[in-house]
């Protein structure tokens, strides 16, 4: 089965708006005295990103129809870019960029692989925009 990819043409998602929480990977440990233990719960954990997106008339459709008719209503798993890395700049120790032998800087590239999560698309209107508030689970 081929996972579909976030559409390209969706801008990145709002600064202000993001809010990034793990997956709660531990159990408690029973004790009859002193503080609460842990253990882990599971090996891998899944990580919730609520987010929005600001889109035109057009990016509308395409996010519509991507949530609607290509994930089904979000039940199937898609890549997105991650945005707190994918296209900034690789830097160097010093915090310059690096660059390529004709000066273009080098982007760094992640995506994590996704499906909607628990809060579905809330539609807005901003002025002549929309805004999609919703959340992502990234898969580990």
């Amino acid at each position: 089965m081929t996972i579909l990819n976030w559409p390209a043409d969706l801008p990145a998602p709002e600064r202000n708006t993001w809010r990034s929480t793990p997956q709660e990977a531990r159990q408690k440990r029973q004790s009859d005295a002193g503080p609460q233990g842990y253990r882990r719960r599971f090996s891998s954990v899944a990580k919730t990103v609520n987010l929005s997106v600001i889109l035109k008339r057009q990016q509308k459709a395409v996010f519509d129809t991507f949530f609607e008719r290509d994930t089904r209503h979000g039940i199937i798993k898609f890549w997105m870019p991650d945005p707190t890395t994918d296209g900034w700049a690789l830097l160097t120790s010093t915090g310059s960029p690096l660059l390529t032998d004709d000066g273009t800087p080098m982007l760094l590239a992640a995506r994590w692989l996704c499906q909607f999560g628990e809060e579905l698309p809330v539609e807005t209107i901003q002025g002549v925009e929309f805004r999609k508030t919703f959340s992502i689970t990234v898969l580990p």
